[in-house]
């Protein structure tokens, strides 16, 4: 069991990308604060939590993004590496968890957290120009990429309310290894590993189209079987 460390919500903030602002500077609140599920990613709510801003509604929120979890034990590795502190919030996680290996959960993995919350794995973070930007360190992106220790978002199961402090609990795995870290690998920079994503029933309809299409390429590519030439 682990432990929801920080709760964190963001606010419509200046930032130097895009439309040059965003909700990416989440900010720690003891709760309680109520989690719902937003919809969908266009026309939705957004995030998941109720007073949590998503600014760029295109690419992030929505009912497969709800909630993005972030491990602190991940943030203290980065903090080191990067020769600063990392508060909790500041990679735009909404939950900083202590206790979880969230890289290696698996997608369709359900946590409860708190007596009435219980949220579903569904797919690794990509980092966005706005993340680069937020970050202000040279070449964030492909450092970012190579470590694969993205987080990871979930979707709202069962709403209710959360605050810091609550324990986290794995309720479900599903019956196949297809963790987030790998998910983020197939969507980077391991393109083969796509076809395996296919055995994660819970695998977003986006992911899980990439994933079909590469199947599919690669059976196309395959060569004809060649008729034997022997006789009998």
């Amino acid at each position: 069991m682990g432990f929801l460390l920080s709760l964190n919500v963001g606010q419509k903030r200046p930032v130097a990308a895009k439309s040059g602002f965003s909700g990416i500077d989440k900010r720690p609140v003891a709760g309680p604060v109520m989690l719902r599920s937003p919809g969908p990613k266009h026309g939705g709510l957004g995030s998941g939590l109720v007073g949590d801003e998503i600014i760029d509604v295109a690419n992030h929120g929505g009912d497969d993004q709800a909630v993005y979890a972030y491990a602190r034990e991940d943030l203290d590795v980065w903090s080191t590496e990067l020769g600063r502190p990392l508060l909790p919030g500041f990679f735009g996680e909404n939950l900083t968890t202590t206790g979880i290996d969230v890289n290696g959960a698996l997608v369709g993995e359900r946590w409860r957290i708190g007596d009435e919350v219980e949220l579903q794995v569904t797919l690794p973070r990509i980092p966005c120009r706005t993340f680069a930007v937020w970050m202000d360190q040279r070449g964030w992106i492909k450092t970012w990429v190579s470590r694969a220790t993205p987080g990871a978002y979930l979707r709202i199961v069962r709403p209710g309310e959360l605050r810091s402090g609550d324990p986290v609990t794995v309720v479900h795995q599903p019956a196949h290894d297809i963790t987030i870290a790998m998910v983020f690998r197939a969507l980077t920079v391991e393109p083969d590993l796509l076809p395996l994503l296919l055995n994660a029933d819970d695998l977003p309809a986006d992911a899980r189209n990439l994933a079909e299409r590469r199947t599919s390429l690669a059976l196309d590519a395959e060569p004809a079987s060649q008729p034997s030439n022997s006789r009998t």
